[in-house]
């Protein structure tokens, strides 16, 4: 940390390496698709693909937008790259220059891409979506069929390759995501009876991935557990640890309290009032969230530039990016992506 006492986000090139190897490990034989939405759940695109430049297993990527897609492939030239949201035609049309291959949860989306692509004279490579739940879009299992053969007459004429089936699960309960997966099988069934084989079925992401190994398909998409961050609620995750430490510094030392170079413009959310966080003495509690400083509970020995670490690995006995989004009632990515320009992020091993 400079001299001006800004606080950083330290990135760990080496866990997130682990973490990988370890997420990877726990689901074979699936592939690991790395979810890279929200920049890389705030860790930065750029950083995230060079810290794992060496990894010559991972060649799948998930982008959720178009824009996301694009940057991966510049960095990622010949790696499968997924955009699973709904795109206006301008991206479609950079999508299919940039070879990334897209989700198509609708029947309207899935004519604007074909139209594309037979513009184009190409044929793309989508992912066809089904409704088992949760309602983020996706076909209804009662429009399913006439879907699936809408799909299967433009696979025939060459403006699209039905590669993938996917959807989400609510992860609700066992008992629904259950449900949901019974429904996912015969949506895939249905696709084999119309004649689309999909090389790839993909239903869930990082908890039930991890939790659930009876419901992954051949490709698991996980973002959060890579880069450390577990599910709300959830426990710690064998062999995961968080990538990324959010320090900053002592500016001050009051009687009661001490006032660190941290706050609301930089991402910290005002709500944080009574979390914990760590520092040389261990865990504190915030007391208040001012706009560029944050008051913090005082300890014996403290002096001006020691450092108090927001959320992290747990080295100061600092709670993790989680157990904050649990205290104001969200997830750890979110304490994460709040994060503005104004905290440097900072390459560590």
């Amino acid at each position: 940390m400079d001299a001006l006492m800004s606080p950083v986000l330290e990135l760990s090139a080496s866990q997130l390496a682990r973490n990988v190897a370890a997420v990877r490990e726990r689901i074979t034989p699936s592939a690991l698709m790395l979810a890279m939405k929200d920049d890389a759940y705030g860790h930065g695109i750029d950083w995230t693909l060079n810290a794992l430049a060496d990894d010559v297993e991972l060649e799948r990527f998930g982008s959720f937008d178009v824009d996301t897609g694009l940057r991966i492939r510049a960095l990622r030239p010949r790696a499968r790259v997924f955009a699973w949201t709904t795109s206006d035609d301008d991206e479609i049309r950079a999508a299919v220059d940039a070879r990334l291959e897209l989700g198509i949860g609708s029947a309207e989306y899935l004519r604007r891409v074909v139209a594309i692509a037979r513009a184009s004279g190409r044929s793309v490579a989508v992912h066809l979506k089904i409704d088992t739940g949760l309602h983020r879009n996706g076909i209804r299992p009662e429009n399913w069929s006439e879907f699936v053969a809408e799909a299967a007459s433009a696979q025939r004429a060459g403006a699209v390759r039905v590669v993938g089936a996917w959807s989400h699960l609510a992860e609700a309960s066992d008992a629904e995501d259950d449900e949901s997966a019974a429904g996912f099988r015969a949506a895939v069934d249905e696709l084999h009876r119309q004649g689309i084989a999909p090389e790839d079925t993909h239903l869930t992401a990082s908890a039930a991935s991890w939790w659930r190994p009876e419901l992954r398909g051949t490709v698991c998409r996980i973002g959060a557990f890579c880069y450390g961050i577990r599910s709300a609620d959830g426990p710690q995750i064998p062999g995961v640890r968080p990538i990324a430490a959010l320090r900053a510094r002592v500016l001050d030392v009051g009687d009661r309290s001490v006032e660190v170079g941290i706050g609301a413009l930089h991402g910290l959310p005002s709500t944080l009032v009574g979390a914990s966080i760590g520092t040389p003495a261990g865990a504190r509690q915030i007391l208040a969230v001012g706009d560029m400083r944050s008051s913090v509970a005082r300890w014996n020995g403290v002096s001006v530039g020691d450092v108090v670490s927001v959320f992290g690995p747990g080295d100061q006995g600092e709670s993790d990016a989680t157990a904050l989004g649990e205290h104001i009632g969200t997830v750890g990515e979110e304490i994460l992506t709040r994060l503005t320009p104004a905290v440097r992020r900072v390459a560590i091993r």
